[in-house]
């Protein structure tokens, strides 16, 4: 049964609070506001008691499905377990209640954990310096990319404005290089799921403005020839640019920063535990090599002796790129996080997170085709093409077998070089009963994609809503309730 609206529920005259006596002289809302804004009548907001909407949030809750309640295993998104103790730090009062438009002097201990965390994730990267700005992983790609921009101009390099992006990537990496201007340029990966040096020859010219990539890539697969694609980006006088998602998988092992990047933007909400996605908002960090730091956004939180400060003095800057300085709470979590685990845990963490994934890999591989069959690190993508030619079953209906399940899918169709794929990433949190229990769950699917695949194509069946028009709910979404 759908869950009805607030509206739908509303019954006039219902009400789930009291307001206090007015105890100053009313104001007219005219003269206050002003006409040009103020409404003619008031928002016609649903009427409820409060039990029936604390009841109506709590049946929303749970069905909604999280990384506290079960296993994750979202595939390039490190859907890792939020330790509470992040909650803790950041509920603090001292934290919560401050304002950004307080007096330097007012919030000394909040631009000292800004200016702190800053310094830690370029230790942790190998970059010299960074901007805690960015509210997110796509809005850091951006700013990564007004910073290649501010770059070349200052040199008067105009003609560079073009930028690789492997066939591997993420989505937003072209979306965000196209929105700040360059022409996006696609070059396939090689037979062994790396970015192929042949294919990126060609390019290595003065028109070539950098190249954006991930390390391990969405494949799961490291690298090996970063050092050498470096180089020659270099040489060619482009830069590089190092997409921050995947690095769960290296984190106390390798750094962005000794591998050649010039740019990295972090997900704070993937790799350093706070919270992902609908339990957000996120944070996405920039830090950058030294020939770069000129172009960071203002204002830098700068130290002096004991005293931390605002700094606009960076007249080469590319400009604020929010209105403040961030999401400050998430920032919290985060240096919680890194405080916690020190240098040698967040080195385990990658560590676990790489065994993990190929724990699952070696159990798996038999009954899904797996492309690229080598150790992985931090995640890996299967493929259900075979088992689709066979029983019919795709990847989407397997996903919906796992919800059955109370597993929360993999992503799907993702990369898109590999059919029908699997993408799986179990992070380091997860214990091995919960490992072998998905092992499980999937020989169980495989094996009912023979025996009674029209079930499978029915999945879920106990859920709230089974299966829906995704098309649909694209082309036409349904996002404001109409009286």
């Amino acid at each position: 049964m759908s869950e009805l609206l607030l509206f739908e529920k509303s019954k006039e005259g219902r009400r789930g609070f009291l307001l206090p006596a007015l105890d100053v002289p009313a104001a007219d809302p005219q003269e206050v506001i002003g006409p040009s804004i103020c409404a003619d009548a008031p928002p016609a907001l649903p009427q409820l008691c409060e039990v029936e909407v604390t009841r109506h949030y709590q049946n929303l809750a749970r069905k909604n499905f999280g990384v506290d309640l079960g296993f994750y295993p979202l595939g390039s998104c490190t859907m890792k377990y939020n330790p509470k103790v992040n909650e803790e730090a950041a509920s603090l009062p001292g934290f919560c209640e401050v304002h950004p438009l307080q007096p330097e002097e007012s919030v000394q201990g909040s631009l000292k954990l800004l200016h702190t965390l800053t310094s830690f994730l370029c230790e942790i990267t190998g970059m010299s310096w960074g901007t805690m700005q960015s509210m997110a992983g796509a809005h850091g790609e951006f700013t990564g990319m007004k910073l290649f921009r501010a770059y070349f101009q200052k040199r008067g390099e105009t003609r560079r404005n073009r930028l690789i992006v492997p066939s591997s990537s993420h989505g937003t990496n072209p979306a965000s290089a196209h929105l700040s201007g360059f022409e996006v340029v696609e070059i396939p990966a090689d037979s062994r799921g790396l970015v192929s040096l042949e294919a990126l020859a060609p390019h290595l010219d003065d028109r070539l403005a950098g190249i954006m990539l991930t390390n391990p890539n969405t494949l799961g697969l490291f690298e090996t020839d970063i050092l050498e694609i470096s180089q020659a980006v270099h040489d060619s006088g482009g830069l590089l640019y190092y997409d921050g998602a995947n690095l769960n998988a290296v984190m106390g092992i390798s750094r962005p920063g000794d591998m050649g990047f010039d740019v990295i933007h972090l997900n704070l909400h993937k790799t350093f535990s706070t919270p992902h996605g609908g339990g957000g908002p996120g944070s996405g960090p920039v830090l950058v090599s030294k020939r770069l730091v000129p172009f960071l956004p203002v204002p830098d939180v700068t130290q002096e002796g004991d005293i931390y400060r605002f700094s606009w003095d960076r007249p080469e800057s590319i400009g604020k790129i929010s209105g403040f300085y961030g999401n400050f709470l998430v920032n919290v979590r985060a240096l919680t996080y890194i405080l916690v685990m020190g240098c040698d845990g967040l080195k385990r963490a990658s560590q676990m997170a790489v065994l993990n994934a190929n724990y699952l890999m070696k159990h798996l591989k038999p009954l899904y085709h797996l492309t690229y069959d080598v150790i992985c690190k931090h995640e890996f993508v299967l493929s259900a093409e075979r088992l689709k030619k066979e029983t019919g079953i795709t990847a989407v209906d397997i996903a919906k077998g796992l919800i059955e399940e109370g597993i929360h899918p993999p992503t799907v169709y993702f990369p898109l070089i590999v059919p029908e794929a699997l993408m799986i990433e179990p992070t380091e949190t997860e214990t091995l009963e919960t490992l072998d229990r998905f092992i499980e769950v999937m020989k169980h699917l495989h094996r009912r994609a023979y025996e009674d695949p029209q079930s499978l194509k029915e999945a879920p069946s106990h859920m709230a809503v089974s299966r829906v028009d995704d098309v649909g709910a694209a082309r036409h979404p349904r996002v404001c309730w109409e009286c």
